[in-house]
């Protein structure tokens, strides 16, 4: 601590004389008395009984080994076993050379000889081991994250820098671990739970790293770092995270994602060799069914070109690049297929790279936020195109647009959608709104507010991707939807697997009975088609019928 002496005149530290003879404590007493608040202590157990009652509050203890009962050697073997008391430094006074030596090895800072005849000498071992183990809890308080134990951030990346420095020939590997979607379990769970999972996965990765020379750091609220040794696999880490991880409702073993820089190269910054651990672990945030990835350098490239769409899209806004295409929907209730209406997906007409699969931009849309001025768009452009059929056609074509959790959960989303639809001369029975099945899943009783709130305004709101998220069938009943939207992954095998069929069956079952429309997506041959309609699906979408398609080739159908 630089300010040590200038912080010790405006704070008197408390100091603890343990000696059994009154003239020594006196005389300590004068000595320290003007820059020191001294407490005493006869003997040994007289010491532990002060030491023990706030130790926190004591800088130092200055201690005599040879008192009656409990001796100075007994206080420094209690003060060691306690984590707290042996955190407070210990000078023994003793005229002793052998003793000295002990007491050192048993966890003394310092020694001051009898007789105290030099009190300037006394003064400046008191002042420098103070600052010294002041200083030391500093580095302490900076070193350590404080919920797990791990290191911190900082201190890890010096670490690292060390270890390359003595081990400049060692093959080491760069590993980054992630919970997804952490944020979840706090607002399921609690905070304390979601610590209790840290620290659980914080022990699990000290642990790994240290029975193999490596280290491992916390370096952000749900993310961790390790630098370890190289080995070929890493599976065995998952499975110990796994195992140390209590039940719950959530599978949190299956939410570890972990990504591995393997033969790290020590030419690179050590940030950058962390970065493409990173990289790895990201590559794989919305696959739950993929937990580990190493890295290579395709995912630099990716990653270049992904931030050249994020770079892009502020002009691809005002020349509008973006195309919003539409997929038909049919009702097959009937003897014949019918349009009914039709989906607005969105569509990049990059004026470089060509059209972009929507699987390459949402995504990082979806990542950086940029993804909400893009749903504003889709609504403003399917609002007017339904509108200008309207005008040209003399025929409503209802259309449905995504609406994500993020855009529910906005204050204002409401008047915003319906002020998008008085602008375009649109009634909200023409404009559809689906709603991912996940959304229900996650602070749902806001969610489930604003959705009611929508249908007693006119909206008609489609469950979306039903069977791919969490929820069951049995909370279709509390749910406020007028449309369950079947997952492809439900229908793409109905003409192959008898027991896929007889799912979507009972699906359909149920949701007549709740009086939901249903519709089914992806179906790309008759026989699905059939099988479908056979099944009572109300409406049909997929490439049996179209593709998505631009305004110039829907107005044909129309």
């Amino acid at each position: 601590m630089n300010n040590f002496v200038e912080d010790r005149l405006k704070l008197k530290r408390k100091i603890l004389v343990a000696d059994d003879e009154e003239i020594n404590r006196l005389m300590l007493k004068k000595i320290l008395d003007k820059e020191y608040e001294v407490l005493l202590a006869s003997d040994g157990d007289e010491a532990l009984r002060i030491i023990r009652s706030d130790p926190s509050t004591l800088s130092i203890v200055l201690l005599d080994l040879m008192m009656p009962g409990t001796d100075g050697f007994g206080v420094l073997s209690a003060m060691k076993e306690d984590s707290l008391l042996r955190q407070v430094p210990v000078i023994v006074l003793t005229s002793e050379k052998k003793a000295e030596v002990k007491s050192l090895r048993m966890g003394a800072a310092d020694f001051i000889p009898k007789p105290y005849d030099i009190p300037e000498v006394i003064l400046a071992r008191i002042d420098r081991t103070i600052a010294l183990f002041e200083n030391r809890e500093m580095v302490s308080a900076t070193q350590y994250d404080a919920l797990t134990g791990l290191y911190s951030r900082e201190y890890f990346m010096e670490y690292v820098h060390k270890t390359d420095q003595y081990y400049p020939d060692r093959d080491m590997d760069c590993i980054a671990v992630n919970i997804n979607r952490f944020h979840v379990l706090n607002d399921l769970y609690g905070r304390g739970f979601g610590d209790r999972i840290l620290r659980i996965v914080g022990e699990v990765l000290k642990k790994y790293a240290g029975s193999r020379m490596g280290i491992a750091c916390r370096y952000s609220a749900d993310g961790f770092f390790i630098y370890i040794p190289h080995s070929d696999s890493y599976e065995d880490i998952l499975k110990e995270i796994g195992e140390g991880v209590p039940v719950v409702l959530y599978d949190i073993s299956s939410r570890i994602r972990m990504g591995v820089y393997q033969f790290a190269n020590r030419s690179l910054d050590i940030h950058k060799r962390f970065d493409c651990a990173l990289l790895a672990c990201n590559s794989i945030r919305r696959d739950y069914s993929i937990h580990l990835a190493y890295y290579d350098t395709s995912m630099q490239e990716r990653e270049a070109h992904m931030e050249r769409l994020t770079s892009d899209m502020e002009r691809a806004l005002s020349e509008k690049q973006f195309i919003v295409y539409y997929q038909p929907k049919f009702n097959v209730e009937g003897k014949e297929p019918v349009l009914s209406s039709a989906e607005a997906l969105i569509r990049w007409k990059h004026p470089e790279f060509g059209m972009v699969s929507p699987g390459e931009f949402i995504p990082v849309f979806e990542e950086n936020g940029m993804i909400r001025r893009l749903d504003r768009y889709v609504w403003k452009e399917a609002a007017r195109q339904i509108a200008e059929w309207k005008k040209l056609y003399n025929r409503s074509v209802p259309v449905s647009v995504n609406v994500s959790r993020i855009d529910l959960m906005e204050p204002d989303f409401v008047q915003e959608i319906t002020g998008i639809l008085n602008e375009a001369g649109v009634s909200p029975s023409e404009y559809l709104l689906e709603v991912t099945e996940s959304a229900y899943t996650e602070d749902s009783v806001r969610i489930i507010e604003v959705v009611k709130e929508l249908r007693s305004l006119g909206f008609k709101i489609e469950m979306d991707d039903f069977g791919t998220g969490y929820s069951s069938l049995n909370m279709l009943s509390s749910l406020p939807i007028d449309v369950l939207k079947l997952d492809i992954g439900f229908t793409r095998y109905i003409h192959e697997n008898k027991k896929d069929l007889r799912m979507v069956e009972l699906i359909i079952d149920i949701a007549k009975y709740l009086e939901l429309t249903v519709v089914a997506e992806g179906v790309e041959s008759r026989k699905q088609y059939l099988l479908l309609k056979d099944a009572g699906v109300n409406i049909i979408q997929g490439f049996y019928f179209s593709k998505p398609i631009p305004n110039e080739e829907f107005i044909k159908l129309l």
